[in-house]
């Protein structure tokens, strides 16, 4: 369920926004939504494991709280995050 080692090195790396950076809004969007991808395939395999079903809700409502605020901050950012992700928007 979890990323290993090296994906997650790779994802901070593509999305951080200078060296170092492992605690922006862009990096923590683009765990999560690695995080729920894994998740969501692991649904629809185990369709009655709830427990899963409820911390895929937290995730998706973590992302969503944090796309918001990117969304307020910065609109360009908010934009071309959702674009690389493939991250519908309303």
């Amino acid at each position: 369920m979890t990323l290993d080692k090296e994906a997650k090195s790779k994802l901070i790396e593509e999305f951080s926004r200078h060296e170092g950076d492992t605690g922006s809004p862009e990096v923590q969007v683009a765990l999560l939504t690695s995080r729920i991808n894994t998740l969501t395939d692991h649904l629809r395999v185990n369709t009655h494991d709830e427990s899963s079903r409820r911390g895929l809700l937290m995730l998706i409502g973590q992302r969503r709280r944090l796309l918001a605020y990117i969304r307020r901050k910065d609109y360009q950012r908010y934009v071309a995050l959702t674009d690389r992700l493939s991250i519908r928007r309303k």
